[in-house]
């Protein structure tokens, strides 16, 4: 005999799907909330931090070269990859606009982002055409295009000379500095590229399922290198940046960089593992750990004894904490 559904069995049924929404938010908009939670505890908390100096300079402008990076690593990530050699891309593309700079500002600024482009052509040629795991591939080119940087730089710092160049760096247009300009016209080409354009579907399908994406005629090879020359040429841009911001080009630029951009892209939504991303998502992964950082410098500055390495555990930390959530909310969704 069937059985009758009772009051009780009925409400686990709305239950079940809130505790679902629920889930839902967390995944796509947990960076945001939290975010928001931040930026409004620490405004009420610190005196100073609502400030244009401290919003525009000390988190939006200092961030920069860290969200140009977090950009083009979305599109890799995406595809279940990964690019270690960004941050050594930055230290190497510094030194070519530092070198280049004499030459004029605009040539310094395309010689950098070609730089950029190479070595991002370099790491989608051994990965598609040698077979070799993107992690393994981008951990060789970190080490070696690190020791480009240093050997080109005579492992001396190296002044950028071009005024143009540092006037454009360090000018504003109605108040808002133009590296950030050029940061948000890069995340609104991203978003744009990532929900319309066909070469995003692409890299979607291939993160799924590579195998499933070559029977269905997705030219796997050429969207994977077209990923990494994308990453590379955004690492290119932010050494330009990089490089105005501390009037030199060096091969010590950018340690550790690209560690902070693989976090606020999984901070941001995107799936470690491939098949599914958030270019906006990542901006505001950019800018949470952009204003976590922030509030550690607050605290330091009221008395607190915090050790700047401790920028680095947050990091770290932050990173494990939402890979795991990620894990356990997609079991469950």
């Amino acid at each position: 005999m069937a059985q009758i559904a009772t009051p009780k069995n009925q409400s686990v049924l709305p239950a079940r799907k809130r505790w679902e929404t629920v889930i839902s938010i967390i995944r796509h908009q947990g960076a945001l909330i939290a975010l928001i939670l931040v930026f409004t505890l620490s405004s009420i908390s610190f005196n100073g931090f609502l400030t244009t100096y401290n919003v525009l300079d000390n988190v939006l402008v200092s961030n920069v070269p860290i969200g140009l990076i977090a950009l083009g690593m979305t599109f890799v990530i995406i595809t279940g990859g990964i690019d270690l050699s960004v941050g050594s891309t930055i230290a190497l593309s510094s030194v070519v606009v530092a070198l280049s700079s004499s030459h004029g500002m605009w040539f310094a600024i395309v010689a950098a982002v070609l730089t950029g482009l190479a070595v991002g052509l370099f790491n989608g040629f051994v990965i598609t055409q040698m077979h070799v795991p993107p992690f393994v591939a981008t951990l060789a080119t970190l080490l070696g295009v690190r020791g480009l940087a240093l050997y080109f730089s005579n492992e001396h710092n190296v002044n950028v000379t071009n005024s143009d160049l540092l006037n454009f760096g360090n000018g504003a247009i109605l108040g808002i500095p133009n590296p950030v300009i050029v940061l948000i016209v890069a995340f609104i080409i991203g978003i744009v590229v990532l929900n319309y354009a066909r070469f995003a579907r692409h890299l979607l399908a291939i993160g799924g399922n590579e195998e499933a994406a070559r029977l269905l005629g997705i030219r796997v090879n050429s969207t994977l290198l077209g990923a990494y020359m994308l990453s590379g040429a955004l690492a290119g841009l932010a050494g330009v940046f990089i490089a105005i911001q501390t009037y030199t080009g060096s091969g010590n630029l950018a340690n550790g960089y690209e560690l902070s951009a693989i976090a606020a892209v999984v901070v941001g939504g995107t799936l470690i593992s491939g098949g599914e991303g958030s270019v906006f998502g990542t901006f505001v992964g950019v800018l949470l750990l952009g204003f976590i950082l922030n509030v550690l410098n607050f605290l330091s500055g009221a008395g607190v004894p915090l050790n700047p390495f401790w920028q680095d555990v947050v990091r770290g930390a932050f990173l494990l904490v939402v890979i795991l959530l990620q894990s356990r909310l997609a079991k469950r969704a």
